[in-house]
């Protein structure tokens, strides 16, 4: 039967637009032209400028062929090329591949060929990198260089073609378009690859933007709000801040290296109201000398992703003027997905019950429709009993439109209408999700599971552990058994008996770790630690 509110009311084009994050930019230039969109050193730029920038990148795209489905390269720090390029690209229609600084030349070159690029924007602080995954790559793209003269970076170049000069070129009026359809691409990111190569995930314009939205509610941003780049802009685009502070008309306050001081020189100068990251950004700044501190008097809401630090550090962070907000997600969807929304009540509670309700990952992001912990096999939820583990599933607009050139992949974590996480949690009744493990985290030793978080988050409270990681270390009676890898805090002394028989005090003894190395942890250029190479090393320890 045809539904009558559909008969003659069809979309035209003055009652639907597709969603966007680009015409933030356009609406922020329009009201708030004088206005500073971004901070760089000594360097300060309007959005008026920012906005004809982007709009002169876009039209020298165009002028050399780019256009809809071609790919552009970026492998920048955090700087103001790096938010030119968030616009430039899908202002022609192309999708904007920002690579991990922190990567060799192979992994470099392994996504210059699978994202097929056309064009490739390097700073030249990353040029040796560049310049032999070019070497190993097929692909020949247009290269530019982009030299960060503000920060003193001259580099080592690769052609011929300076950013300045390229932008320089373009049309500061140029009639960029909206996307045909709010589905089609605006990013890709690359996963982790820690098993076989990587894989290419892709964003589109529609989840960009509903992402945008929801970053401004979760993280409490109002009008101008002026935040601090110690997120890598090429990890999940930034969890799309490089878009979602334009909705708000914002300043962005670029950081080109994660250093204590220069984090809280730009605090106070700049009044930095919002900034997120890992867990190690909070080391940093709690771990400051005297020198590198600075004192500010505004309050700092501080999102942070990956397992939430312990009470002490949340007590730490408070103290210095930081209000934190725990969010949970993946490369597949844009980065945050849930939030731990906290509600006045628990303030009220004993400690030891605030702190539980504080290391949950909580409830789903504004822009998410489905958040669950499902039984991957019968796709069933979970017992709502705090206690019943399952993988966790999302559904909803920020979640990816699928990997790149990979269907067999994108199948199976699509199984049964949900993206399949491979975290195991459990969920609360009153809601909320906890994360336990990643499924193949979780240490079977004589057939009982344990947690690696919840054996870390116990090494994480001894008062000489700056950082921890369990793995699962193969035995030939047990099956595999705990082997804790521990980071210690600067002057502290402690020994791998002291650490066991803390252990055992707070956990169940088949739980404790039978052996423990003290090393300093590898991590990721976001801060997470790399569990595949301790898996490897607890075998032979």
């Amino acid at each position: 039967m045809a539904n009558p509110y559909d008969t003659g009311l069809e979309k035209t084009p003055a009652n639907y637009q597709p969603l966007t994050p680009l015409v933030f930019l356009e609406r922020a230039a329009s009201v708030h032209p004088g206005h500073a969109a971004i901070i760089h050193g000594k360097t300060r730029t309007t959005y008026a400028e920012f906005y004809a920038r982007s709009r002169k990148l876009a039209s020298a795209l165009a002028a050399r062929g780019i256009g809809l489905g071609d790919t552009v390269s970026a492998m920048l720090a955090n700087t103001p090329a790096m938010l030119e390029a968030h616009y430039g690209a899908p202002m022609v229609g192309a999708v904007l591949h920002a690579i991990n600084t922190r990567l060799d030349a192979s992994a470099v070159a392994f996504m210059l060929d699978h994202a097929n690029t056309k064009v490739l924007i390097g700073d030249t602080e990353f040029g040796p990198v560049l310049a032999e995954a070019l070497k190993q790559a097929k692909v020949k793209p247009l290269v530019i260089d982009y030299r960060d003269l503000e920060c003193g970076v001259e580099g080592t170049r690769l052609g011929n073609l300076d950013y300045e000069d390229f932008v320089a070129s373009g049309d500061p009026q140029f009639a960029w378009t909206m996307p045909e359809d709010e589905w089609n691409a605006i990013a890709l990111n690359y996963t982790s690859g820690t098993t076989g190569n990587p894989k290419g995930v892709v964003y589109h314009h529609r989840g960009a933007a509903l992402m945008c939205y929801a970053n401004a509610l979760a993280t409490g941003m109002g009008q101008h709000p002026v935040y601090l780049w110690t997120l890598p802009m090429f990890h999940c685009n930034g969890w799309c801040f490089p878009w979602s502070i334009s909705l708000l008309s914002g300043t962005h306050v670029c950081l080109r290296a994660m250093r204590a001081k220069p984090i809280y020189d730009a605090i106070a100068d700049h009044k930095v109201s919002h900034l997120s990251g890992a867990p190690f950004v909070m080391s940093a700044l709690l771990n400051a000398t005297d020198d590198e501190r600075r004192l500010f008097p505004q309050r700092v809401a501080f999102s942070h992703a990956a397992a939430p630090p312990p009470a002490a550090v949340l007590a730490k962070m408070d103290e210095a003027g930081f209000e934190l907000t725990h969010l949970y997600g993946l490369t597949e969807t844009y980065g945050p997905a849930t939030l731990n929304e906290w509600h006045a009540a628990w303030d009220e509670l004993p400690p030891e019950q605030r702190l539980e309700k504080r290391i949950r990952q909580g409830v789903r992001y504004h822009a998410l429709e489905g958040l669950a912990v499902m039984d991957p096999e019968t796709m069933e939820e979970v017992a709502r009993d705090g206690e019943t583990l399952g993988e966790v599933m999302f559904r909803g607009n920020i979640v990816m439109k699928g990997y790149l050139n990979n269907k067999q992949a994108t199948d199976e974590t699509f199984a049964g209408g949900w993206f399949h996480s491979g975290d195991l949690g459990v969920m609360h009744p009153d809601g909320y999700i906890q994360l336990k493990d990643r499924s193949k985290d979780i240490i079977i030793s004589g057939g009982e599971n344990i947690s690696s978080i919840e054996v870390e988050d116990v090494l994480y409270k001894h008062p000489s552990v700056a950082a921890a990681a369990v793995v699962a270390k193969p035995d030939t009676k047990w099956g595999e058994t705990p082997c804790a890898f521990v980071e210690t805090r600067p002057g502290a002394q402690v020994t791998e008996d002291e650490i066991i028989a803390w252990c055992k005090e707070k956990l169940a003894r088949y739980k404790c770790p039978r052996h423990v190395v003290f090393i300093d942890l590898p991590k990721t250029s976001t801060g997470k630690i790399q569990k595949f190479k301790l898996r490897e090393m607890a075998k032979t320890v």
